[in-house]
């Protein structure tokens, strides 16, 4: 039998529509459980560093987030990243195995695949940054901002590097990976576990209408990608750059990491950015052979046998039982 990425669910012997539902709680769980530390921890770092309190104390009575403060970027990306062992340790529990069917049809992250992705990626997202941060504010008559670098600059980018990937991948994992395999458990057209998803997803982000759509067009190209390719390593490796783009740019004060609005124009930008990048992943992925089906070979049926009777005759062949 064969299975798409999104019906990988169902190649388990043991597949229960109940259990992913079992399979969230349980991550819930354990989010919670991290999620508790993380704080505890936040906390600490106010004795630690005094001149941060002040942000933090906001941080914790308002909820707004300033991510130019490293220890809030760290909160804030620490915060998203804990989704990954969440979820991991709960398919753990409950199956299906091997775990890395979260990753792919391959049962695992497909490493020498996602090394094909950095052309496509680097080619897309770097003719994005460009014309938005340089060619942009010249057709719109605005100014090109200056690079500065002030005593946090460096440890933003350090965090950037060290974090983003962690977010991103848990992003990936939980939205496209975990969400996308449950519900395409039980509906078996792959639109329904591409788009179903997304609404959730974008309300995870707290920005403006034109904000929000960028989010959206992102995660339905993510979710055909996944689909497309048998996988999740296209999706996370489109989410990362991206975000570590952001943050490492905006540590040099180039763009606003704590902005919360968009425009059309953005949208269009980002929107032609997934869209190169989508078409350079499937041309990468017909010259590479990719695979984008798991194929499970059902057991062979048992043996029959002989039953001898103590007299020494034989009864016809059975099959045994159980």
């Amino acid at each position: 039998m064969e299975f798409t990425y999104h019906r990988l669910a169902r190649s388990a012997p043991g597949y229960r529509w109940w259990k992913p539902i079992v399979t969230g709680l349980i991550a819930l769980g354990f989010f919670i459980g991290f999620t508790i530390v993380l704080v505890v921890l936040l906390l600490v770092s106010t004795l630690a560093f005094p001149e941060v309190r002040p942000v933090i104390t906001k941080l914790i009575t308002t909820g707004t987030i300033d991510n130019s403060v490293p220890v809030v970027l760290a909160f804030s990306l620490s915060s998203i990243a804990v989704i990954l062992p969440s979820i991991w340790l709960a398919r753990l529990i409950m199956g299906p195995r091997p775990v890395g069917l979260l990753s792919s049809i391959a049962g695992r992250l497909r490493w020498r695949w996602m090394l094909r992705l950095i052309l496509p990626v680097v080619i897309a997202y770097g003719a994005s940054t460009l014309f938005s941060v340089l060619l942009l504010p010249l057709l719109t008559g605005e100014s090109i901002p200056s690079a500065m670098v002030s005593s946090s600059t460096w440890i933003v980018v350090l965090l950037a590097v060290l974090l983003v990937p962690l977010q991103a991948a848990a992003e990936e994992f939980f939205f496209r990976g975990y969400l996308a395999q449950m519900i395409g458990g039980w509906l078996k057209h792959p639109l329904f576990a591409i788009l179903l998803p997304v609404p959730l997803f974008t309300i995870g982000h707290q920005y403006d209408v034109w904000g929000l759509i960028d989010v959206s067009v992102f995660a339905v190209v993510a979710g055909w990608l996944v689909w497309r390719t048998g996988g999740l390593e296209a999706s996370i490796v489109a989410h990362v750059v991206n975000n570590t783009v952001i943050f490492v740019i905006g540590a040099f004060g180039l763009v606003d990491v704590n902005s919360k609005t968009g425009s059309g124009l953005s949208v269009v930008i980002s929107a032609l950015t997934l869209v190169l990048y989508a078409w350079l992943v499937v041309r990468a992925a017909q010259r590479f052979g990719l695979t984008r089906v798991r194929v499970i070979t059902p057991p062979p049926p048992p043996e029959p046998v002989s039953v001898v009777h103590s007299e020494g005759g034989t009864e016809g062949a059975v099959a045994p039982r159980g």
